[in-house]
């Protein structure tokens, strides 16, 4: 009788924090992750949304960006005390200094890193995204993106985000990034 040999288990210590633009795919990668990982997904605009029981977009038309940022932060500080698990937050979330340095404390933030192109393909056919409701969209993506990438630079890893990449890979992508430098957000045991 073969001997079974010990399988290693990845155990998630701290939340992962994905940011990144509107269309990085941190939703879609995050859902992926979180099943490749066996850890609970958390959204943080979903949270927000049922929270207030309206869409962000009736959240930003009704009370404003400052009032969703403030809710935004709260909701990303619940979610960060909660179990770890795979965290999708809003594009602009990490703009703020407040939500990045909890999320550095409690969390590792991974920007999902995609290039213009990719970003305007994958959201210029959504009317879900209030920022983009302008006379030119794909500038006003251009600019927010000029805008934010050099804050999205601060996060503690990054990991390409690729037209043609499968969401499984990107999740494998992400394990490898942890797995060379954050190992204590993500431990092998035997």
């Amino acid at each position: 009788m073969a001997e079974e040999k010990p399988h290693n288990q990845l155990v998630l210590r701290k939340t992962i924090v994905l940011v990144g633009m509107m269309g990085a795919g941190k939703t879609a990668v995050g859902r992926t992750l979180a099943a490749q990982l066996g850890v609970p997904f958390l959204d943080s605009d979903h949270e927000i949304e049922a929270a207030a029981d309206r869409s962000i977009a009736e959240i930003f038309e009704r009370d404003g960006e400052p009032f969703f940022r403030q809710k935004e932060s709260q909701v990303i500080e619940r979610l960060l005390d909660g179990t770890p698990g795979i965290l999708s937050t809003g594009g602009g979330a990490y703009m703020s200094d407040v939500n990045r340095q909890m999320i550095t404390e409690k969390g590792v933030a991974i920007w999902l890193d995609a290039d213009i192109e990719v970003l305007w393909e994958r959201v210029r056919n959504k009317d879900t995204r209030p920022l983009l409701r302008t006379d030119n969209p794909k500038q006003t993506l251009t600019d927010l993106f000029n805008a934010r990438v050099p804050i999205y630079q601060l996060a503690d890893l990054s990991v390409k985000s690729a037209g043609g990449i499968s969401l499984e890979e990107m999740g494998r992508r992400v394990q490898a990034a942890l797995a060379e430098t954050r190992p204590d957000v993500l431990e092998t045991v035997a």
